[in-house]
C-alpha cells in the first residue's frame, strides 16, 4: 500500500485509499496485527464487505469503532483473514509431494513441518493424512500458525461440514490417496470429526508473517494461497522467513497462483516442480 512521492503527486489516493491505511495504521497501533502491506484491492474489498456486515457507513466509522471495541476487531478479523480452505486443495500438489518430496524426507531419521497460513485446518489434516499413508507422521512434528484465534481453533477441533467433506474426497483420490477417505472421519449429523491421533503432534500457534521471526529448522514448509495477499516487500518477508527456517536442501510450497520468481529470493531456491509450486533450498 506504500507509495513513493512522485506517485502520490500524479495518483492523489481517493478518500476511501487514505480511509483504508487510517484503518490499517490503527489496527496495528491497536492491536499489532499489521495489515500494512497487504495488497490494496483484496483489503478494499474484505474491508468494504465488512462495513455492510457490520452495518456501518464508511471505513472511518469502522476505525472509531475498531479502536475502542476489541470484540468488533475480532468480528473485523474474520473479514481480514477470509478463514476459507478446503482438503487437498490442488490435488496435482500432493501428488508431487508424494511423489517427489515424501522419498526425500525419508531420509531423515526425524521431520518438521511448517504450515504456515493455516486457516481452519484443512491444510493441516491433508499433510497429517498424506504423511501417514507414507509412514512419515509418527515421526513428523507438524506446526501450523495463522494470525486468526478463531481459525487456530477450528483447526484444533478438527471438525468440517459433511457436505464439504463430501467434495474432498473427489481432491484427496486425485492427490494419489492410498484409502477410503471415510477411514479419516467419524460422521454424525451434519459434521466429521477427523482421527484426532492425526494431529497428535501438531502445534496450533499465533505466527504473523508481518511482524514474527522463525521459530524452528523445517524440512518443508507450506505456504498455500497466503502470498498473492501480499505486496513485494512483504512477500519477500514471509520468503525469507521460509529461507531462514529451512534446513539444507529443504522443500518450499506455495499457492498455484504464487512464484518465487522475480522476488528477493529467486537465486535462493530451485525449482523441483514448476506447475505444482513445489522449490527446494538451494543455498
Amino acid at each position: 500500500m506504500k507509495t513513493n512521492p512522485v506517485q502520490r503527486a500524479l495518483h492523489p489516493p481517493s478518500a476511501t485509499e487514505i480511509e483504508l491505511r487510517l484503518l490499517m495504521e490503527a489496527i496495528y497501533l491497536k492491536y499489532s496485527y499489521d495489515f500494512r502491506d497487504y495488497t490494496g484491492a483484496s483489503q478494499k474489498r474484505r474491508v468494504l464487505y465488512a462495513l455492510g456486515q457490520l452495518g456501518l457507513p464508511n471505513i472511518s466509522a469502522l476505525q472509531e469503532r475498531v479502536l475502542r471495541d476489541p470484540a468488533l476487531f475480532a468480528q473485523l478479523l474474520q473479514y481480514l483473514t477470509i478463514p476459507v480452505s478446503e482438503m487437498f486443495r490442488d490435488p496435482a500438489y500432493f501428488l508431487a509431494l508424494r511423489r517427489q518430496v515424501v522419498p526425500v524426507l525419508h531420509t531423515y531419521p526425524s521431520l518438521t513441518v511448517w504450515v504456515a497460513g493455516c486457516s481452519t485446518g484443512e491444510e493441516v489434516f491433508s499433510l497429517a493424512i498424506l504423511l501417514r499413508e507414507e509412514g512419515l507422521l509418527e515421526r513428523t512434528r507438524i506446526y501450523a500458525t495463522d494470525i486468526n484465534p478463531a481459525s487456530l481453533e477450528k483447526a484444533r477441533q478438527g471438525i468440517f461440514p459433511l457436505e464439504s467433506v463430501r467434495n474432498y474426497t473427489a481432491n484427496y483420490q486425485r492427490a494419489g490417496g492410498q484409502r477410503a477417505f471415510s477411514d479419516y472421519y467419524t460422521a454424525a449429523y451434519d459434521a466429521a470429526r477427523f482421527d484426532p491421533s492425526l494431529c497428535a503432534d501438531v502445534t496450533f500457534a499465533d505466527h504473523s508473517l508481518a511482524t514474527d521471526s522463525v521459530f524452528a529448522e523445517t524440512h518443508l514448509v507450506s505456504c498455500r494461497n497466503v502470498l498473492i495477499y501480499f505486496n513485494r516487500a512483504l512477500q519477500d518477508r514471509a520468503l525469507g522467513l521460509f529461507h531462514e527456517s529451512l534446513c539444507h536442501r529443504g522443500f518450499l510450497g506455495l499457492g498455484a497462483k504464487e512464484s518465487i520468481d522475480f522476488s528477493g529470493y529467486a537465486e535462493r531456491f530451485g525449482v523441483l516442480a514448476r506447475a505444482e509450486r513445489i522449490y527446494r533450498k538451494a543455498s
